[in-house]
């Protein structure tokens, strides 16, 4: 505004704030699974986006286990950051050792499992027709020849 001799008195300047952008992180599955799994984190929409493991695409697929956050730009230029989510990644037991003598006809042989880490495992057996399967044991006695298999799952469901 001017006065009555011609000089400015005032200025009038309008300031605006654009809005931040929401940062949140959806998980397409679940983020506890197994070795060999993976689940895909999707970030809130934005402009840009940084991810703690330096991906700059709005998802990435993650394997390894860990603390996963994004940083979100939006068309403004302002940025907002995420909370973590985590992601547990569970070990596979070993490929099982199956322990198992020759049979001669009319003799029997007992078969054992181990598998490592030690720890606690559900034992679940394929056994040939006309042998009946044992159960949950790492170890049982047979009398008849043929393939044998077992499927270890420790306590984390992993197969």
């Amino acid at each position: 505004m001017k006065d009555a001799n011609g000089c400015i008195t005032s200025t009038s300047v309008i300031i605006t704030a654009p809005a931040l952008p929401t940062a949140t992180i959806t998980a397409g599955g679940v983020t506890t699974f197994c070795s060999g799994g993976s689940v895909t984190l999707t970030s809130s929409a934005g402009s840009s986006y940084s991810w703690i493991n330096g991906a700059t695409t709005q998802s990435i697929t993650v394997t390894t286990a860990g603390s996963y956050s994004v940083t979100v730009t939006n068309a403004s230029g302002c940025v907002a950051t995420s909370s973590s989510t985590t992601v547990t990644v569970n070990p596979l037991p070993t490929t099982p050792t199956v322990t198992s003598p020759t049979i001669c006809d009319g003799s029997s042989a007992t078969l054992l499992a181990t598998a490592t880490p030690s720890g606690t495992y559900t034992y679940t057996w394929t056994v040939p027709t006309g042998v009946t399967a044992p159960g949950n044991v790492n170890t049982f006695t047979s009398t008849k020849a043929g393939t044998y298999n077992v499927r270890i799952t420790n306590n984390n469901g992993c197969t």
